[in-house]
């Protein structure tokens, strides 16, 4: 499509890198390839339809008060502006932020060092915002005009260039001379006695305070000559922040990126605190490596974040349950972050302003001898120290396609329509079969299929055939079969009965309510075994396969067929070996742990042994060890509704290091070697207590396998 995809992919975990052009880097997620084509088919204009969609779908989920922000480059901003005009309104434009990458990207002409951001509000009228401030540092360009300083003996010079640039420390107040008047003629008194001299203000003006502000203004110091005529003296401790503005400079340093296209934390976390109060709820639709979800936990918002594509997810994931964050103090603790934060005036031992309220000394506050206004700082909530905080509960969800009713009439028309589709679909699933008939069954043995035909009057099932054993050489049909399902304790009965065949949606997964009417369909028709093929599996369909032969009365495998068949045309090439392949689950085994006291209940701890996977870019099945997977997670008490991270493991990563560095002083190093190992925790169970075991492999597929306590007992 012209676009290059190594902005759009990352098709591994733990591989940022992605190469334009290679089939290798290339995702075999079907979702991200139809989303892809989607959103790229017509180039420029399928994309800004694409975004016009999602920006009206954003703009009815906003509240009045709220801000959407879309991060682009300056290749198609004025196209996405103008789409934001006519989605928003142009009266809703906020701002037009620039904020500054890591470096200037090649170019023939100026490099491009500056991404933007394009602000709009729901309603303009309505937005929140608090202004954001930045710290005034010695050298800072907005000290520029503060080129004078003021002794402590009273006398006043102008600063060397060592002390302008920061150089050279400053001994005395930093100060600039500002006018003393406004326009506009006046009928009050303006004659004004300083120093013995009379001052009246320049025809057509008028002081911009009272005389008697003037008298305060005096005796305060802030009043000086300058040629002929008074002037104030603004110090650069008066305001120790100052507003920022559109532009946005370091907005990358010290981040270390997971992801292809990670934006960094400070720049989201800026359009949070702008726009957004602590319990607010924040919404990313484009997940990456959850930045946005986590500048919004560490700052107390609530959050939504979404993604098709399952590596990001991961990512996210992994993020999240590894992060650490500093607490803030509340100012309602029974609300929560809703209530608010507490801030305070805080100074150092050099008088420097340091906490979240900084005093604004101004001409009017010291002449009317008024306290200075309060200004607070958003970003410097009042820190406990000796709390370590870690992300909250949150979930990870699917979305499930909503059933459409068109004419009203109770029938769900969203599965009317693809019949025609969905019988095309069969058809071309068996003609990549019989093109290529071998089935892949781990461990180096594969079947091979023959007599490949639709049956007669089926409901559930796709295709019938027959088990060639004699195109295995060496090997006998028992040979193959007893070995490649010896882990899985399946088994394919030797008889000259054909073997059933049932296909998985073209895009989504294979459910429990296939597998169910396949596997009873498949025994009433007296198959041998069935074949349930699909491009992804829910969990639960994948546990249902593995007991189909004790709960159904028929053997089953899940077998994965390459996305490649999907995006044939897609990519280069598409090879023709190991198109389809056995999806296996995750191998634990328990074991009892030894018991503190006699009268304690029975203590039990899972180790993770290895899985097998399928890599699409080799077409190999690969035995994985368990110390090679990127994350695993155990659920010590799995209800079957829903999958509640009890323990949770990164092994030969360092996701654990931010938490390691926290608590340094509260835990040994063997905890830690522990996370980032394969066997959990002791936790308390019986032999009947059902576990959950969640491997996220390093394409962030996720495979589950569900035992009782006592099944993974003597399977290990």
């Amino acid at each position: 499509y012209g676009v290059k995809f190594g902005s759009n992919f990352q098709p591994f975990v733990r591989k940022r890198d992605v190469k334009h052009n290679d089939d290798a880097d290339m995702t075999r997620e079907p979702e991200m390839v139809q989303a892809y084509r989607d959103t790229w088919e017509l180039g420029l204009h399928s994309y800004l339809t694409y975004l016009r969609d999602r920006l009206l779908v954003a703009r009815e989920l906003l509240t009045p008060s709220g801000s959407v922000f879309v991060q682009i480059s300056d290749e198609n901003l004025h196209h996405v502006r103008e789409v934001m005009d006519e989605v928003f309104g142009a009266e809703n434009f906020a701002a037009l932020v620039s904020f500054q990458k890591t470096g200037g990207a090649a170019s023939n002409l100026l490099p491009v060092t500056v991404d933007y951001l394009i602000w709009y509000a729901r309603d303009v009228g309505s937005l929140r915002y608090s202004q954001l401030y930045t710290q005034r540092d010695v050298g800072d360009t907005s000290l520029d005009r503060y080129d004078q300083v003021l002794l402590s003996s009273g006398d006043t010079r102008r600063l060397t260039s060592d002390e302008m640039s920061g150089n050279c420390p400053i001994e005395g107040q930093r100060f600039q001379l500002t006018s003393l008047l406004s326009s506009g003629a006046t009928t009050s008194p303006q004659e004004f006695s300083f120093n013995n001299r009379t001052y009246r203000p320049k025809s057509g003006s008028h002081w911009k305070t009272s005389l008697e502000g003037l008298k305060r203004l005096t005796a305060q110091g802030r009043i000086a000559v300058m040629g002929s005529i008074l002037r104030y003296r603004r110090l650069a401790e008066d305001f120790a922040v100052i507003p920022m503005t559109d532009r946005w400079e370091s907005t990358q340093v010290g981040t270390g990126l997971s992801y292809v296209v990670q934006t960094a934390a400070q720049v989201i976390q800026r359009c949070v605190l702008m726009t957004t109060q602590p319990g607010d709820l924040v919404l990313d639709p484009t997940c990456g490596s959850g930045t946005t979800a986590y500048v919004a936990e560490q700052w107390g918002r609530r959050w939504i974040t979404v993604d098709t594509s399952r590596v990001p997810l991961a990512l996210a994931r992994q993020r999240l349950l590894t992060a650490t964050y500093q607490w803030y103090e509340l100012k309602e603790p029974a609300r929560g972050p809703a209530g608010g934060f507490v801030y305070k005036r805080k100074q150092n031992n050099r008088g420097e302003e340091v906490g979240g309220i900084v005093p604004h000394i101004t001409l009017k506050s010291i002449a009317n001898d008024e306290p200075p206004q309060e200004e607070i700082l958003v970003d410097r909530p009042e820190i406990d120290k000796s709390i370590t905080r870690v992300s909250g509960p949150f979930v990870v969800e699917a979305t499930i396609p909503t059933p459409v009713d068109y004419e009203g009439d109770g029938v769900e028309d969203s599965h009317a329509a693809p019949a025609e589709s969905y019988a095309a679909f069969i058809d071309r699933m068996l003609e990549v079969l019989r093109r290529n008939p071998k089935l892949q069954l781990g461990g180096g043995r594969a079947v091979e299929l023959r007599n490949i035909r639709p049956p007669a009057k089926s409901m559930s099932l796709a295709a019938e055939a027959m088990v060639d054993a004699g195109a295995l050489p060496g090997a006998s049909l028992g040979d193959v079969i007893d070995e490649a399902e010896e882990k899985r304790g399946d088994t394919l009965a030797l008889s000259g009965k054909p073997v059933a065949i049932a296909f998985g949606p073209e895009n989504g997964a294979v459910s429990e309510k296939l597998v169910l009417n396949a596997a009873k369909e498949a025994n009433v028709r007296n198959y041998s075994h069935l074949f349930v093929i699909g491009f992804a599996i829910q969990p639960n369909a994948l546990q249902m396969i593995s007991a189909s032969e004790s709960t159904m009365g028929i053997a089953a495998s899940y077998i994965a067929a390459t996305p490649d068949i999907l995006m044939g045309d897609l990519l280069k090439t598409m090879r023709s070996s190991q198109i389809f392949s056995v999806c296996g689950l995750p191998e634990i085994t328990a074991r009892k742990a030894a018991s503190r006291d006699k009268s304690d209940p029975d203590r039990y701890t899972v180790s993770l042994l290895g899985l097998d996977t399928f890599n699409p870019a080799t077409m190999d099945a690969e035995s994985v060890e368990a110390s090679d997977v990127p994350a695993w997670f155990l659920d010590s008490d799995y209800n079957e509704l829903s999958f509640h991270v009890s323990q949770a493991f990164f092994p030969r990563t360092g996701a654990w290091e931010n938490l390691k560095r926290a608590l340094r002083a509260t835990h040994e190093e063997s905890v830690w070697e522990h996370l980032n190992g394969t066997e959990s925790a002791p936790f308390e169970a019986t032999p009947d207590t059902k576990i959950a075991v969640k491997v996220i492999d390093t394409r962030g597929n996720e495979l589950m396998v569900v035992k009782t306590i006592g099944e993974a007992i003597l399977k290990g």
